[in-house]
């Protein structure tokens, strides 16, 4: 009888090393599938990133040379009214000399007083 007990006893130990086995063998391949899924997302969605990445540089560069193509466009007008309005203030000082030099004493006086009293 003991040794139907201890026969017994050792079946069931084996069925139940048996099932650990398993169990940690069904844990593994599961473990296993679950990195190889994280994996394969990761991977997508790093392509994804260098996609994106590739496609916001090509826009930025597109950005760049539109917004240097426009500052030309405005430094050349704007460097052509500089032009007009040197032209316009010389001839005006040409035509009458004192006058332009009151003037220009007025406006300094006056820029100095506005200037002096700012600080106070």
């Amino acid at each position: 009888m003991a040794s139907d007990t201890f026969d017994s006893a050792s079946n069931e130990a084996s069925k139940a090393a048996s099932s650990a086995a398993n169990a940690a063998d069904h844990g593994q391949r599961a473990f296993n599938e679950a990195v190889s899924a994280a994996e394969r997302t990761l991977a997508e969605a790093v392509k994804r990133a260098e996609q994106l990445l590739r496609e916001t540089d090509k826009l930025v560069r597109e950005n760049v040379e539109r917004l240097r193509e426009q500052a030309k466009t405005y430094s050349g007008t704007a460097g052509q009214s500089m032009d007009e309005a040197q032209r316009y203030v010389v001839e005006r000082v040409k035509e009458r000399p004192v006058t332009a030099t009151l003037t220009g004493l007025g406006v300094g006086l006056l820029l100095g007083l506005l200037l002096a009293n700012r600080d106070k």
